[in-house]
């Protein structure tokens, strides 16, 4: 195989915060002049013989993904995400999987080139080696131990998009030993010419590498038959598949081999029985022309969908799947995204899983052509792993499934950074990383993923597409249709705050302080003569509710949150002319949106040019997320403003669609008004009330899903990042770990009557763990608290009682 070298060959090493990472000699390589080619599969392999007694590694990264597999058997997929031109390095010790003689490592690798929320527009590109003791044994580009490359042919190119935030669906044209190169020297490989790519810089992974346990079904929940071929008077036409341009890549409708989204909408059930009965991994579904199963995992899961198939004649199967059950069938449209794949098989026998992962409870296999039968089915999670050690118990089990749904949650949407779903977008957004941060450190203890999250903003030098010191909503992501969200971007000063308070690490704090200052920068020409921004552009919201529609000409949440992003900086970088600023934007608003009832969402400019005088004036909009907005960011408090404090706690809350109290302010949604009730309530003591309100906004949640969502209906993602902070919740509120200082190293306890006979936690930190038990008894609290060597502890006793420490 000839390697041509394009470009100048870069040192491959950087360092950061006392960090490097390099490899030895492996190169970027590509298949030579098809970098920028659109949905492309291309297969790379090495063989290498294994010194004995020494560790062996393989390191890797790639662009867009790889997955890799040792001797045929799945092995890892990457890599952890990076800012533009920068690659995280993945690090798999081969060590305890080699076979005696030579061994195969074998990447699979594809090169999407179209952008997205989830990953980078770049060109596409392999680099890795096997190494041991210093010693290359395997490198691409590297001559004498390079590794053969080809264009895999089996997954489909011109198909359309899964979502208007991911790129491409998966569809496979396979024919039996189509894999057999994965571990078989003597399956020949069509190799191709290859190019050296001009490097990035690469960078550390740096967060903990999934498990990638597989999960089987653990229920058949109902058999059918389908009708095909039936008109569809309004087909549901996705933005992902009309849109397709300059703005949005992929392939324009015309130009796709098939458009699995239209087929199926021209199918219907013909009948369905019901199952209802376990299903285990030695189960197998035979399924004919036209039949279908649906299967259920048991809970809302993220992972690659695998599973054997054997067939003896030509067969089309579909793989649907959803977070819900829809009238008792799976949706693959709910989510606005196509949740398919397609396999069609030549007679033989398949060992398949996806290449991307998915978000699924229910999963419905369905036949089109030929017949065959499906066993080995299974999902191969890929989840943080670094959450196990955390721990809460209390005797309420309905507490003990909030847990358990706020973990599983996170696990979810923090596997390399914080995301907001795991299904449709994938996307590390601002806003919703400030609420996952949180539960990152009650589970983890660290603050690994954080750190990347705010690297990858760090970074590049500016952000394509996007006003200069605007930061995009959510990144790494390419926004060519040059939206973004300029409120939003104000959470990124909120949540740096709170991340310098828990990661101790100053560096990576001062050097993001160009782009705060810089993001201040951008919104002083939409500073009126009060101090307020008005008239923002560009996408501007609050949360999914009627608060959307009340975003000009001042929006007062907005406001809110500016002046908290001000106060924050001022805090962190020690500008008191920051502060005193915060301090005056608090003041306009009270004057101004407060119509001494409640605060109000927005006001509007009187139009000069139409005869009127071009004052503001505030409109009559009030939502409840308005008034969240305003304790939260310290415009109001339960002193300065009592009446209407006792209004929220009292009249307001999870049963108020029933109670119909005060119809004319706007209700919350759980992104993110109920959220920041929850957060109010918190500061000012209100615990017992925190229990009852989580139960009764994310019961139903978790007991339908095992996850939390984005919305109080299962009408958009059932499973959402923020929604994890529960964890945080129940630690803060009803363990009573109340704050942990890294820096200080303290822990601070607040004990308050929550209603519960006793309640325990555990959270790992550097050093140990910290736990925390405590029991109830005739009105008095005794506890028990073990903390890492070094910390102390502060106690803050609000339950009423006497509160008493055991040894």
């Amino acid at each position: 195989m000839k390697t041509i070298i394009f470009g100048i060959i870069l040192t491959l090493e950087i360092a950061f915060a006392s960090e490097s990472v390099h490899l030895v000699t492996g190169r970027p390589v590509w298949p030579a002049g098809r970098e920028s080619e659109k949905n492309l599969l291309v297969g790379a392999r090495a063989a290498f013989h294994a010194p004995s007694g020494r560790d062996v590694l393989l390191r890797v990264t790639a662009s867009s993904l790889y997955r890799a597999s040792l001797n045929g058997t799945f092995l890892g997929h990457g890599p952890a995400r990076g800012p533009h031109g920068h690659f995280r390095v993945d690090e798999w010790n081969l060590t305890g999987r080699l076979q005696p003689g030579t061994n195969t490592v074998a990447l699979e690798v594809a090169g999407y080139n179209a952008n997205s929320y989830y990953l980078l527009d770049q060109p596409s590109f392999l680099q890795a080696e096997v190494v041991s003791g210093g010693k290359v044994l395997a490198a691409t580009g590297e001559e004498g131990v390079d590794f053969e490359f080809a264009i895999l042919p089996e997954r489909v190119r011109k198909v359309q998009r899964y979502s208007f935030q991911r790129p491409f669906i998966e569809v496979y044209r396979l024919a039996a030993g189509y894999d057999r190169w994965r571990k078989d020297l003597s399956a020949s490989l069509t190799t191709v010419e290859t190019a050296v790519m001009t490097p990035g810089a690469l960078l550390p992974r740096r967060v903990p590498y999934p498990a990638f346990e597989k999960r089987p079904p653990v229920w058949e929940v109902a058999r059918g038959t389908v009708e095909r071929d039936l008109p569809v008077e309004h087909p549901w036409k996705d933005r992902s598949l009309t849109q397709i341009g300059p703005k949005l890549g992929g392939f324009p409708e015309a130009e796709l081999d098939l458009v699995p989204s239209l087929e199926l909408q021209a199918i219907k059930t013909a009948s369905q029985v019901e199952i209802d009965r376990a299903h285990d991994a030695d189960s197998k579904l035979a399924l004919d022309r036209n039949d279908y199963a649906i299967l259920d995992l048991g809970t809302n899961l993220s992972g690659f969908i695998g599973a054997r198939i054997v067939c003896a004649e030509p067969t089309r199967l579909y793989v649907l799947f959803d977070e819900i059950l829809t009238g008792g069938d799976v949706d693959f449209k709910r989510l606005g995204c196509v949740n398919a794949l397609l396999y069609e098989l030549e007679p033989g026998k398949y060992d398949v899983e996806s290449f991307e992962p998915y978000t699924l409870r229910y999963m419905k296999l369905l036949v089109l052509e030929g017949a065959c039968a499906v066993d080995r089915i299974f999902l191969r999670e890929y989840a943080n792993p670094d959450i196990w050690e955390a721990h809460f118990a209390c005797p309420d089990p309905r507490l003990l499934e909030l847990f358990a749904a706020g973990r599983e949650t996170f696990a979810q949407n923090a596997v390399d950074l914080f995301m907001d779903c795991p299904s449709r977008e994938r996307a590390g957004w601002l806003c919703d990383s400030f609420f996952t941060a949180r539960t990152a450190f009650g589970l983890s203890g660290d603050t690994r993923v954080e750190h990347n999250f705010f690297e990858n903003f760090l970074l590049p030098d500016r952000f394509e597409f996007q006003p200069d010191g605007m930061l995009p909503m959510c990144y790494p992501a390419d926004h060519n249709d040059g939206v973004f969200i300029p409120n939003w971007a104000l959470w990124f000063a909120v949540q740096l705050e709170e991340f310098d308070a828990r990661c101790g690490d100053r560096s990576i704090i001062e050097s993001l302080e160009t782009k705060v200052m810089g993001l201040f920068e951008y919104f002083e020409p939409f500073r009126n003569d009060d101090g307020l921004l008005e008239k923002l552009e560009s996408w501007v919201f609050v949360e999914w509710s009627a608060a959307n529609s009340f975003v000009q000409d001042v929006n007062y949440p907005s406001n809110m949150l500016f002046a908290a992003a001000l106060g924050a900086a001022g805090r962190i970088y020690d500008r008191p002319a920051l502060l005193a600023e915060a301090q005056k934007v608090r003041a306009v608003i009270r004057a101004q949106s407060f119509d001494g009832e409640f605060f109000v969402d927005n006001a509007v400019r009187k139009d000069a040019a139409a005869g009127t005088d071009g004052t503001l004036s505030v409109t009559r909009n009030r939502t409840e997320v308005c008034q969240y907005f305003a304790f939260f960011f310290d415009i109001a408090t339960p002193e300065t403003h009592p009446a209407l404090w006792k209004t929220l706690c009292d009249s307001f809350g999870p049963d108020r669609a029933e109670t119909k109290a005060y119809p004319e302010i706007h209700m919350a949604n759980a992104f993110i008004g109920n959220m920041l009730r929850m957060e109010i309530l918190s500061r000012h003591g209100r615990c017992q009330q925190i229990l009852d309100e989580s139960i009764g906004y994310l019961l139903y949640m978790a007991e339908r899903t095992g996850t939390l969502w984005e919305n109080v209906g299962a009408h958009a993602s059932c499973n959402h990042g923020f929604a994890s902070h529960i964890v945080h919740t129940l630690y803060r509120d009803i363990v009573g770990i109340h704050r942990i200082d890294p820096r200080e190293r303290t822990v601070t306890l607040r004990f308050t009557d929550v209603g519960l006979p006793w309640c325990e936690g555990r959270i790992p930190l550097d050093g140990g763990p910290l736990s925390l038990q405590w029991s109830k008894s005739d009105g008095k609290i005794e506890y028990r608290v073990r903390v890492p060597a070094g910390y102390r502890v502060r106690v803050e006793n609000r339950s009423g009682g006497e509160v008493v420490r055991s040894p």
